[in-house]
């Protein structure tokens, strides 16, 4: 009988000590956790290497999820960086811009934040950024995105939130205290103004739920209603929804949600396809035509199409006017490529005589060129033309 009963101890305590494993495994930290658990050895970072400890934290932060990402748990990968063929440490496979991409995996999380410090030190396209100040994290998070560490445009904005959302900042100035040739002035007054703390609220508005057909699911938000577009999930949010409510309620990292969508801000300004998977990098169609009132960020999320992939193929900047009628590609084009060559070859300045019943948008089509380039070489305040009127075409 006793020994019966050991057995049954013996048994419940082996399913007791499964079911703790399994918790610890599935406990998730928060992002002020991270923070506590991670800055001395940021800190301890910056004095070896220079990389400031607030950029070095708000990648972590972001690349990790705050340590709670696939990536971490397998390989205490902290900053997502890949194998490449310069590793000969161990490694794993994990999904990102393609399937099954080796990521370099670490003994523990403080091998990964050294390697970090390595990584960029020894890259020459990273050189510049320790010229920067230590107390520059602007200029760290911009240039962290030219020298080509993310493709999301939006990578140094949501560093930069990160630093000031969560007072990053205080560990640059913390981890230089004691060190030669540093403002005591501006240290002091850093270390002042990153003790300000305000409380950190994201507001939670609550969606209306409007019944729609099977044909209309895209457009119902609905925030339960999944569809597809160019393969990737999504759902359409309404002004006013809250990033959070929507990561929340699809189990995924508000972290993740911004960098899929390319955002920065926890609430939405107008009525948008939110998705819940990385979007492609090409286009399910060649092209679409612009309309008024559209942005290209608008006209990537409706179309599914990462938006640097689309500047890269129309060779445009985000903050650029989408022209009504226009082409705005969603792939490579060869055309993309004549226009660029052809923009390069003209080293002259080259004239255009206006003709009966021509417009500056068809002018502008026949010479590759934008409505804009031709009104600001020809100092013009309209469209209006006259036959005979020469205009600069290329300069």
């Amino acid at each position: 009988m006793n020994q019966n009963r050991v057995i049954i101890k013996t048994v419940q305590l082996i399913i007791f000590t499964i079911c703790w494993i399994f918790s610890l495994n599935a406990q998730t930290i928060t992002t002020e956790q991270y923070i506590e658990q991670y800055k001395d050895i940021a800190m301890l970072e910056m004095k070896r290497m220079g990389v400031p400890a607030s950029i070095t934290l708000a990648q972590g932060l972001l690349e990790s999820e705050s340590g709670n990402s696939e990536l971490v748990k397998k390989s205490n990968n902290h900053f997502g960086i890949k194998c490449k063929s310069n590793w000969t440490g161990e490694g794993v496979t994990h999904d990102d811009d393609s399937l099954g991409e080796c990521f370099r995996k670490y003994p523990g999380a403080e091998e990964s934040f050294r390697d970090h410090s390595n990584f960029l030190k020894a890259g020459k396209h990273y050189s510049f950024l320790f010229d920067l100040e230590i107390t520059d994290y602007k200029g760290w998070a911009y240039g962290l995105k030219k020298a080509g560490y993310a493709t999301n445009p939006k990578y140094p904005v949501i560093l930069i939130n990160y630093i000031e959302k969560y007072n990053l900042q205080r560990f640059n100035l913390e981890g230089l205290e004691g060190l030669a040739n540093v403002d005591s002035k501006k240290l002091n007054d850093g270390l002042a103004l990153a003790e300000q703390k305000t409380p950190i609220t994201v507001p939670t508005i609550p969606i209306d739920r409007t019944e729609l057909g099977e044909a209309d699911i895209i457009l119902s938000g609905d925030p339960d209603v999944i569809g597809i577009v160019n393969g990737s999930k999504c759902i359409k949010a309404l002004n006013g929804t809250s990033l959070l409510a929507i990561a929340t309620r699809h189990k995924i990292s508000l972290q993740r949600l911004l960098i899929i969508n390319e955002l920065d801000d926890g609430l939405l300004e107008e009525d948008q396809l939110i998705f819940l998977q990385k979007k492609s990098t090409k286009g399910n169609r060649d092209f679409v035509i612009g309309r008024k009132k559209e942005t290209y960020y608008s006209i990537a999320q409706n179309n599914g199409v990462q938006l640097e992939k689309l500047l890269e193929y129309n060779d445009l900047y985000e903050d650029d006017d989408v022209l009504s009628g226009t082409k705005v590609y969603l792939k490579p084009t060869e055309q993309l490529g004549q226009k660029k060559t052809n923009s390069v070859q003209s080293s002259v300045t080259i004239f255009h005589k206006v003709k009966a019943k021509e417009g500056l948008y068809g002018i502008a089509q026949k010479y590759n060129v934008s409505v804009e380039q031709l009104k600001y070489w020809n100092k013009l305040s309209s469209e209006n033309l006259q036959i005979g009127q020469q205009l600069i075409v290329s300069q």
